[in-house]
């Protein structure tokens, strides 16, 4: 049915590079989550990383397309049309733009961890629930968070969330899964020049459908 609720998962990164990780956890909560798809939302500039190191955008959508490909996973970098640089900002107008959706947002323990120096955090969870997934090294740190210390009251099981309409905010789950050690960090160290090999071509958004131009940040 076309006014059918879809339920999706957003997940929002540098992707710098996108890498088997990004695709093995999305594919893990979407299947624990009952979600019917995974948007990676694929940052221009990240406020909390330095721009020095960070390849075109270009680039970075182009190596997650690949990761991306035979998923559930829409690849998009749709911030630049909504002109938002913060995420609280972002999932506001996503919300409103896509009303026939439930969305749910996604980060690992390390983005947890440091969640309270996010823009507005607290709003953030309440605009939609959150799904935190473990990640090697980061689980100690995210519980022991300044922003878990009140999140901690709204946790909930996964279970909870695959009812009809249960899909209310401020809520926080808590995933495990097997850990997946890799990173864009080790990756951009073992092949500094990653980005050369992808596309120069310009790429269509996988949500809004509009160009992203093969040149520029």
């Amino acid at each position: 049915m076309t006014d059918q609720i879809r339920r999706t998962g957003l997940l929002g990164g540098s992707f710098n590079p996108a890498h088997g990780g990004h695709r093995r956890i999305s594919l893990f909560v979407a299947d624990a989550l009952g979600l019917d798809e995974v948007w990676w939302l694929v940052s221009p500039g990240n406020p909390l990383k330095p721009d020095a190191g960070m390849a075109p955008l270009a680039a970075r959508f182009s190596s997650a397309l690949v990761r991306a490909r035979r998923a559930p996973i829409r690849v998009s970098a749709m911030e630049r049309e909504l002109g938002t640089r913060y995420t609280v900002d972002s999932l506001r107008k996503i919300v409103r733009r896509w009303p026939r959706r439930e969305f749910i947002w996604l980060m690992g323990a390390d983005n947890l961890a440091q969640f309270h120096r996010w823009r507005r955090w607290r709003d953030i969870a309440r605009t939609l629930p959150i799904a935190v997934v473990s990640r090697p090294g980061y689980d100690a740190a995210a519980i022991a968070s300044p922003a878990m210390a009140w999140l901690r009251q709204f946790r909930r099981p996964a279970a909870s969330l695959l009812e009809p309409g249960e899909w209310n905010a401020p809520a926080l789950v808590l995933l495990r899964f097997d850990p997946d050690r890799r990173s864009a960090t080790e990756i951009r160290r073992a092949d500094p020049d990653w980005a050369g090999r992808f596309t120069s071509q310009a790429l269509r958004d996988g949500v809004t459908r509009s160009l992203i131009p093969a040149s520029g940040p």
